[in-house]
Order: structure tokens, then C-alpha cells, then sequence
């Protein structure tokens, strides 16, 4: 490419982690599909779907594990990045983030079943492992996310308001697992070490916990009924005896949310998403520790996830990230979600057949999808033809215009702050 431009139409690829959706079953091969992404021969080749196999994730991006191409020349988005730093990263953003690396990373997941109970941590932990062992910790930075529904979408995320968990831990089956200490009142340390307990438990322990939980009558939860309905569900897809089943059945808050309604995982925070289809996304990295809803050989220390874990107990409402209107949007049809974190915001616009959207310039670049429909994107003056599934790279300073095609259009922007 001899000179840069404001916009670039991606390839993207998605992985087939076993807790992905079937096929078309899945929206990010759908979408991928649709680009089309490239396969398994890199981006000379194109993404064919296979009814017969999950997919979990397609990436947008410039992380390494898997990049996005330029579509028309088969560059990697990074290598364009580094050729134009100054035209496609700024000045001030490669001043704040010491690299010409996109800083955020989105990705659309497809989950049919739990991913594994995890947590990301925080830059100075993930420096520290990432030195140790970078094979599985492949980079050294945070990775607080965010998740935004675009199906019905179930999730445990954070911890339950301390007297929840207290209260549920008075049955004589889960004493077991509190701490022998002569501590007045149900604290923070507590819930560390009743989570503790249960990763390091044996599996006839927990086993043997599992069945007295079930056997419960529901109403004995109190406002927690799903409980006793729930754990059959995540002891099919995974074990009786996978310890993520009672961390997150008993002290964390279960979620679901419509499509439009978004969580914030902050670094260090306790998650696991359970079923639906997302738009997720996050700093620029690759690190997590595991400890359930996978096998025991895939767990991380339990010492070192509980010693990771920011243990805030606090309600569901907490856990949401709310839309807020986007300033810069010229005609109102723009929301703005803004997580508490200095890499990234994320857009949505959502647009009836024939409606007009304009965005002003922003200082830091764009990744942009059009997650349904279709519309004419104009681009600093440049024209082209939005598509379902195509995702495109925005320059900075680059003002974007959009006319919805007959079937509307819903589109995603992660972009620099």
C-alpha cells in the first residue's frame, strides 16, 4: 500500500473451543461466513463453515494468536499499523500506550455452554507471569472486559453482597468449607476462604455437597431458587464434582440479560459466561486463570486464583454497564458504552431501513462490525458498501457517515480513548 487510508475492510477467523456454538447455531461464524474470514490456510484462504463443529470466538484485532488480514492485499492489520504509525495509531496514542498496537481487543462469542469460572489478572500479576511462563501467559498486560448481549445471554459475574453468601452458608452441608477462625460476622477473608475450601476440596467431598444442595427444597435459598434448578445444568455440561459449580452457584450473582444490556468485568473480577451471544471486548490481552467448569488438568493454582480474586461483594445492578448517548453522534442513533478503563469505549448504533447516522472524528482508531443488516458507509468522502459480518478498521480523524439499507442496520465500534 503506498499511502494509508481512512478505512480498511478486515478478515477475521474464529476458534472452535468445545464450549461454542454448532454451525449456523453460531453468530460468529455466521458472521464470519459472511466476510468472508479467512480459514485455516491463512488469508489466501476463505472460511468455510462446518455444520459439524463449534465455534466460540471470532477475533477483530491485531493480537497475535489470531490476527486480522487486510482483505484486499492479505497484510497483517499489524504491519499496515506499524508502515503508517503516525496516519493510523496517532502520535498521542502511541505516546499513551508505548506502542502502535491496537489496545483493545473485541470479539464476537457464540457460548453454548459454560466457559470456564475465571478470572483476568491485573498488570502487575500479569507482568510477573507473563516473565514466568509465556507460553500461557502471552502477554504482561490487564484484561478488564466488557460484555454486551446480542441474544438472551446468562452470566455469573462478580461476587453476591456478603450477607447473601453468609446466608446460604448456614446449611450444616457447606460448613465445611468456612474458616476455623474465631471472626465475628461474615466478611470479605471469609468468602476467600469458603471459595478456597472448594477449589482444593476432593471430588467425594464435593461430590457428596452436590446432592444434599440438589436434594434442597428451592424455597430454602431464599431469593436464590434457581440454585437447586440450575446445578443439574452445569453438572451435565461439566462434573458433580467440578468445584465451579458451588463457587458460582453460592456466592456469585447470576445474570441474564437482553439483547442491548451490557456487563463490566474489571480486572481481578470473578466471571463465567454461560449461554447466549455476545459482543465482548477488552485490553489487549490473552492471560486467565481457570479453576472450574473444565477439567481438573486445565485449573489454575487455587492459591493463586483466590490470591488474584478482588473480592468486592456487591448486587447484580452493579455488575451492569449502562448505554449512555453518544455525543458525537450527529442524529442520536449512537450509544456510547464507556467502561471504567483508559483503552477503550465501545459504540452501537442501531438504524431503521433508510436512516441517516453521522460520527464525528476521534482522536484514536476504530474496529468497527456491522453486527445485522446493511448500509452505504462514507468515510472521510470515501464510499463503500457496509455488509452484514464485514468488520472494518477506522483510521483516526476519520468521520464517518452512514444510510441504513432497507433492512436497517446494527453496527459495533470499539475505539481508542
Amino acid at each position: 500500500m503506498s499511502t494509508p487510508q481512512p478505512f480498511y475492510e478486515l478478515k477475521c477467523t474464529t476458534n472452535q473451543y468445545p464450549w461454542g456454538k454448532v454451525g449456523k447455531e453460531s453468530v460468529s461464524a455466521r458472521l464470519c461466513a459472511k466476510q468472508p474470514g479467512y480459514g485455516d490456510n491463512g488469508p489466501k484462504s476463505d472460511f468455510k463453515l462446518d455444520e459439524s463443529k463449534p465455534y466460540a470466538e471470532m477475533w477483530m484485532g491485531t493480537y497475535p494468536v489470531l490476527p486480522s488480514y487486510i482483505a484486499s492485499t492479505g497484510e497483517d492489520l499489524q504491519d499496515v499499523l506499524d508502515k503508517y504509525p503516525k496516519e493510523l495509531v496517532g502520535e498521542n496514542m502511541i505516546k499513551k500506550f508505548g506502542h502502535s498496537k491496537v489496545p483493545y481487543l473485541p470479539k464476537v462469542l457464540s457460548i453454548a455452554k459454560a466457559l470456564p469460572l475465571q478470572v483476568h489478572p491485573n498488570k502487575e500479576l500479569s507482568s510477573k507471569l507473563h516473565e514466568q511462563d509465556p507460553q500461557n501467559f502471552t502477554d504482561p498486560n490487564h484484561k478488564p472486559e466488557i460484555a454486551l448481549a446480542l441474544s438472551k445471554f446468562e452470566a455469573f459475574c462478580g461476587f453476591k453482597p456478603k450477607e447473601q453468601i453468609a446466608y446460604l452458608t448456614e446449611f450444616d452441608f457447606l460448613k465445611k468449607f468456612l474458616p476455623n477462625s474465631n471472626e465475628k460476622g461474615f466478611t470479605q477473608e471469609s468468602i476467600k476462604t469458603f471459595v478456597r475450601n472448594i477449589l482444593v476440596a476432593d471430588q467425594d467431598a464435593l461430590k457428596s455437597t452436590y446432592k444434599s444442595l440438589t436434594s434442597t427444597d428451592p424455597s430454602a435459598f431464599g431469593n436464590d431458587t434457581y440454585i437447586p434448578k440450575l446445578a443439574p445444568r452445569l453438572a451435565e455440561q461439566y462434573d458433580e464434582a467440578d468445584p465451579g459449580v458451588l463457587v458460582a452457584l453460592l456466592t456469585m450473582n447470576f445474570l441474564t440479560l437482553n439483547p442491548g444490556e451490557a456487563i463490566y468485568i474489571p480486572a481481578d473480577g470473578i466471571h463465567a459466561y454461560l449461554s447466549g451471544d455476545i459482543i465482548e471486548c477488552m485490553a489487549r490481552s490473552n492471560n486467565v486463570l481457570n479453576t472450574g467448569f473444565c477439567p481438573k488438568a486445565e485449573r489454575s493454582s487455587a492459591d493463586l486464583f483466590t490470591s488474584t480474586l478482588t473480592f468486592s461483594p456487591h448486587n447484580k445492578d452493579e455488575c451492569m454497564l449502562l448505554p449512555k448517548p453518544y455525543k458525537r453522534s450527529k442524529n442520536g442513533k449512537t450509544d456510547i458504552l464507556a467502561p471504567p478503563l483508559s483503552e477503550f469505549d465501545m459504540l452501537q448504533m442501531t438504524l431503521k431501513g433508510g436512516e441517516k447516522e453521522s460520527l464525528e472524528k476521534i482522536e484514536g482508531n476504530g474496529v468497527l462490525l456491522a453486527t445485522q443488516g446493511s448500509a452505504t458507509l462514507t468515510a472521510n468522502g470515501q464510499k463503500t458498501e457496509l455488509k452484514e459480518g464485514q468488520v472494518y478498521f477506522i483510521a483516526p480523524n476519520v468521520e464517518l457517515e452512514f444510510e441504513a439499507g432497507k433492512d436497517g442496520l446494527l453496527m459495533h465500534e470499539a475505539v481508542c480513548r
